[in-house]
């Protein structure tokens, strides 16, 4: 069974930075596609970027593409979210997600993801 753990949400100014961390146990991360998807009150659950498994491929959303950078450190098991330049619409919580997929492949819809994380909560005030 795999355990996600997200950590290092909270609050952050605009134009801050945050890196959110995402430990997974259980299993290996390089067995896994992975992502890191937010939801905002009211709103649907969005992506924000995800990484292939092995690691070669990411996609980011269009708005956080020049903003947030995903990373992942295969000694740690882990898989970071830097967040920099944060805007009150970034103000979510975030959650990782892991699916095991075929190598190569990204997954971008949260439908197909099976194992989740609790979720971080990221607020910047406006």
């Amino acid at each position: 069974q795999v355990h996600l753990i997200e950590s290092g949400g909270g609050l952050a100014q605009a134009g801050g930075s945050l890196r959110l961390s995402c430990e997974v146990s259980g299993d290996t991360f390089t067995n896994y596609a992975m992502g890191w998807f937010r939801q905002a009150p009211g709103k649907a659950r969005e992506l924000v970027a995800a990484i292939s498994r092995g690691g070669l491929r990411t996609t980011y959303a269009e708005a956080e593409k020049d903003r947030f950078s995903l990373s992942m450190d295969s000694a740690e098991n882990t898989m970071y979210l830097q967040m920099t330049d944060l805007k009150s619409e970034d103000t979510a919580i975030y959650y990782c997600a892991a699916v095991r997929v075929n190598v190569g492949r990204v997954v971008e819809r949260s439908s197909e993801y099976e194992y989740w994380g609790q979720g971080t909560q990221v607020t910047v005030p406006s």
